[in-house]
């Protein structure tokens, strides 16, 4: 049977781009339904270095160098802290609480530069689509998919609504890209919400504010930073967008919102007010954007990916933005469900086990990923105690570089482990008053 396309990728956001101009170039027919209209807002505004190879490879790179965004030479993060964590007799375990890493500490495979950028989202997002669309991808925006129907073992048939009309395209196989809105999760009814985040974000813009205030040295200040607020499990973004606009986000889990009952600029600023130092810097400039919420960030899926579907980027999982992994998944996992995709489709064959590689390799690096951000909130101090010790800190950039997709699970993940169960069967154990109140499972539930 003839179908109308080889794929249909439904969203049109950094994963589903990215797959377009993956199979595009591969001289696959495809489509890509968005129901937006870009440039459109967007959170997830930090990128880490794993985004770099993905974008070279379907030849973006050269366009988002050009868009001017600023660059993103590392990572710091404060804390209202300021006592001296108490020592533990481990070599690189006595430190203060705030840390700062820089890209240039490590070589990464694929990466030829030391940064990274911060994006505006509407800008960065339009850049790749119009992208998907010049290597020969059909895009249709303002297009939203209604249902996508597996009945006919030959063709997918995706009823779509364009502007007012509704019709029916067939495709060999469909790609879910579309974000948290996670259609064929949704559908299909695998999305399971996450048995311990619950996270919430409020964020704005501002116009003016001084980077300086919070930054160490000067070479610091366009960095991202994340300050930890004296508030359990609770953290404040502040990312570069221009030179002088930057985003500002409070993240904390959804009931304290519920609990504050307040409207978001109220939450806002209530939460920021823990940092006097920072609330003062803030009130000196000016909001230039409503405040938004982000809600239901954290899920699994039961499949990622069966005959003739896969699931990317946040359509397959999503669990915390504290470690800027967002766009990153979002592209990495394009790539590698990209190279199944090709492979099923020379030898004409879409079915769940041509997408093993895929499934084996993104279940894999979130579950890392997972860990990783679990361990952060249980334990902030042992956090930064590895960015600082000599033994980890490289392991510790490599995960934060996004370097998670190959190879073998990053040793400081195991000693971090070790030390969480070492704090948390200790009453008595110096680090046991810092534990946070999230405690993750020791594996990561299933997607």
């Amino acid at each position: 049977m003839t179908t109308d396309f080889d794929v249909a990728i439904i969203g049109g956001g950094p994963a589903g781009s990215t797959m377009a101009s993956y199979l595009a170039r591969a001289d696959l027919s495809v489509v890509v339904f968005e129901s937006e209209t870009f440039p459109r807002p967007h959170v997830g505004e930090s990128l880490v270095p794993a985004t770099t190879p993905v974008l070279y490879e379907i030849g973006a790179l050269d366009k988002i160098d050009e868009a001017g965004f600023p660059k993103k030479y590392g990572a710091s993060w404060t804390s209202a802290e300021s006592r001296d964590i108490p020592r533990l007799g481990y070599s690189g375990l006595s430190h203060g609480w705030t840390a700062d890493i820089a890209f240039v500490e490590r070589d990464q495979p694929g990466v030829d530069r030391d940064y990274t950028f911060h994006v505006d989202r509407g800008r960065f997002d339009a850049i790749l689509l119009r992208h998907a669309a010049e290597q020969g991808a059909q895009v249709l925006t303002g297009t939203r998919v209604l249902n996508v129907d597996f009945a006919d073992p030959e063709a997918v048939r995706l009823t779509v609504r364009m502007a007012a009309k509704e019709t029916d395209v067939t495709a060999r196989m469909v790609v879910d890209a579309s974000g948290r809105h996670t259609h064929l999760g949704r559908q299909l009814k695998f999305k399971v919400s996450d048995p311990v985040f619950d996270q919430y974000a409020v964020h704005t813009w501002f116009e003016g504010l001084d980077r300086n205030t919070m930054a160490r040295e000067v070479s610091q200040a366009d960095h991202i930073f994340v300050h930890f607020l004296p508030i359990k499990d609770t953290w404040l973004w502040q990312i570069p967008i221009t030179d002088t606009i930057t985003s500002l986000g409070v993240v904390t889990q959804k009931k304290r919102f519920a609990a504050a009952a307040t409207d978001r600029e109220g939450f806002f600023w209530e939460f920021v007010s823990s940092r006097p130092e920072l609330e003062e810097a803030l009130r000196s400039a000016k909001r230039i954007r409503d405040f938004k919420a982000e809600g239901d960030y954290s899920y699994a899926m039961r499949q990622i990916c069966g005959d003739r579907f896969v699931l990317i980027g946040d359509a397959a999982r999503f669990v915390d933005p504290i470690f800027s992994s967002g766009v990153s998944v979002a592209l990495n996992s394009a790539r590698i469900a990209a190279q199944d995709i090709i492979a099923g489709h020379e030898a004409g064959d879409f079915s769940k086990k041509r997408f093993e590689t895929y499934e084996t390799k993104l279940r894999r690096a979130v579950r890392y990923w997972y860990e990783f951000i679990s361990i952060y909130y249980r334990l902030n101090v042992l956090f930064t105690a590895f960015v600082q010790d000599p033994r980890y800190r490289v392991d510790v950039l490599k995960m934060l570089q996004g370097d998670v997709y190959d190879g073998e699970e990053p040793k400081a993940l195991a000693a971090m482990r070790e030390v969480v169960r070492e704090v948390e069967n200790n009453p008595n154990h110096l680090w046991h008053p810092y534990l946070g109140t999230l405690k993750a499972p020791t594996s990561a539930p299933v997607f």
